[in-house]
């Protein structure tokens, strides 16, 4: 699985932040209230990434050899975790980065304020899952084979027929 660019995060965010401000600015044109950003979408974000980074410290404990008994297979499904957070907090970020920009110009209105204080703190927690997930893809790197060693498990430069 390749490593997860930074450069695509920030062209994923870009695309979902002038999508979602068309849309949302569409709806609000024509008269829908949008409901509010809710605070909790931060602490939600904030305890995933906190999980993902736990698993992703639990992983890297199994590549040094400190953790012997942990499962291969939860390995390999915390490295797609950390891929899926990282998209996640992207998407989640020009979603709510949208939601601050359509709100910018009414600031004097209090509801219009709360809103945009929200979503900021919103796409700081989105920030925040897409870093951890870049964080716990790099923990979660297996470093290549020795050249030492051969596929078939035998030093380089050795006939396994002449032992």
């Amino acid at each position: 699985m390749a490593r997860t660019r930074w450069q695509s995060l920030v062209a994923v965010a870009v695309v979902v932040t002038v999508l979602a401000w068309a849309v949302l600015g569409l709806l609000r044109g024509q008269g829908v209230v949008l409901p509010p950003v809710a605070w909790l979408v931060v602490l939600v974000m904030l305890v995933i990434a906190g999980v993902v980074l736990r698993m992703g410290w639990a992983v890297r404990q199994f590549l040094q050899g400190r953790r012997p008994d942990l499962d291969p297979l939860r390995a390999a499904r915390t490295a797609v975790l950390a891929k899926a957070s990282c998209y996640t907090g992207a998407t989640l970020l020009g979603w709510y980065l949208a939601q601050v920009l359509l709100v910018i110009g009414d600031l004097g209105i209090e509801s219009q304020r709360d809103r945009a204080v929200a979503a900021a703190a919103a796409s700081l927690g989105a920030v925040v899952l897409a870093v951890v997930g870049l964080v716990v893809e790099h923990l979660c790197r297996v470093p290549p084979p020795s050249d030492d060693v051969a596929s078939d498990g035998e030093p380089n430069g050795t006939d396994p027929a002449a032992v």
